[in-house]
């Protein structure tokens, strides 16, 4: 929805309630998406690692950092996907290649976290 006040500043109290819709969304995301769960629970796993892992803060914040993005992409795809939903249940070539097209930002995401882990701590055991 648009800003009723344009492009000014939205004072202490707009910050209050986007931040309230945002927890919204996140708990939303937690009650509904299992896939959205599972990444919860593996940056729960990841996160403690990579910052034991990570030898200096660049090294910390590429391991735990990367995990954040396939998170923020998994509420992108489960807030597409439930607008599609929201128009019907048929199937339709244009609804399928949207979610199919969704699901694979997620796995590309998730190559690159495997890709940073790599390339930082493969290097160290060989």
């Amino acid at each position: 929805m648009a800003d009723v006040r344009g492009h000014l500043p939205r004072g202490p109290a707009g910050v209050v309630r986007a931040a309230k819709w945002s927890l919204l969304g996140l708990r939303a995301a937690w009650l509904h998406e299992s896939s959205f769960r599972l990444e919860v629970y593996l940056l729960a796993v990841l996160g403690p690692l990579g910052w034991y892992l990570g030898q200096t803060g660049v090294e910390r914040t590429l391991l735990i950092g990367s995990c954040l993005p396939v998170l923020a992409m998994e509420l992108m795809n489960s807030s597409m996907e439930a607008v599609i939903e929201r128009f019907g249940p048929e199937r339709h070539e244009l609804a399928g290649r949207a979610k199919d097209m969704g699901s694979a930002a997620v796995f590309v995401l998730m190559m690159n976290v495997v890709l940073v882990w790599a390339l930082l701590l493969l290097p160290r055991w060989t």
